[in-house]
């Protein structure tokens, strides 16, 4: 009895530390992880020790933004897991011609109208640092979402710290959004929630912006001299 006894309570105990090791291990995201938006993520190439806290995002879909090609074992994971691949960074990482650019703006146009299409979500933006391609790919969807450009630096600085390029923030700055194919999109089916907010912020403000221009308060510099816009 005493031996049956020590030996459920050694399977206990075993099946007990089991539970908490994979408890533990989805606690392993990805290096660089962040929340971009709902149902839009952001990391470096995915690691089998963050697999277990993947699988608990139920992603749909990963973009692949670096130009390596994943393992067979990072491959065979996202099969089984009936998530769609899309390696962007293999086809339209580089610009065509010699530039200064860190990437091309094929491929962040791309990359972002796959994250606004939200029946692909949830998605991951990935990439072999996790901060540079990534970092540009964020801060042209925030430059879309009508962020300020502090902002939007402020935010790829703080994943980037020492890796910080000015060739990423720059790319940002001059990054054409009038690029990216955003459909209009009436019954609210196609863009993610969160984008239409944005749009509803951007249009409450240009309708300040009239109001104020229409009673005299904007300056020549186009500022406004007794109003302010705000959300």
């Amino acid at each position: 009895t005493a031996s049956f006894t020590t030996t459920t309570t050694t399977t206990t105990m075993s099946r007990s530390s089991a539970t908490k090791a994979e408890t533990l291990a989805t606690l392993s995201p990805p290096e660089s992880f962040g929340i971009v938006e709902q149902g839009v993520y952001r990391a470096n190439l995915p690691h089998p020790l963050s697999f277990p806290f993947l699988k608990h995002l139920n992603l749909k879909t990963v973009l692949m933004l670096s130009q390596e090609s994943p393992t067979r074992v990072v491959t065979q994971f996202f099969e089984d897991n009936q998530v769609e691949l899309v390696q962007l960074g293999m086809r339209v990482f580089k610009p065509t011609e010699a530039s200064w650019k860190p990437c091309s703006e094929e491929l962040v146009k791309e990359a972002l109208e796959t994250v606004l299409c939200r029946a692909a979500h949830p998605l991951l933006i990935c990439g072999a640092s996790g901060v540079h391609a990534v970092g540009v790919v964020v801060g042209c969807l925030r430059k879309l979402q009508g962020w300020s450009l502090s902002s939007i630096v402020n935010e790829y600085r703080s994943f980037a710290g020492p890796k910080t390029r000015y060739v990423d923030e720059q790319f940002i700055e001059l990054f054409d959004i009038d690029l990216v194919q955003v459909p209009a999109d009436p019954e609210r089916g196609y863009l993610p929630s969160w984008y239409h907010v944005y749009q509803q912020f951007a249009e409450e403000d240009r309708q300040r912006f009239r109001s104020a221009s229409a009673r005299g308060e904007i300056t020549r510099d186009g500022i406004l001299s007794h109003a302010t816009l705000s959300y």
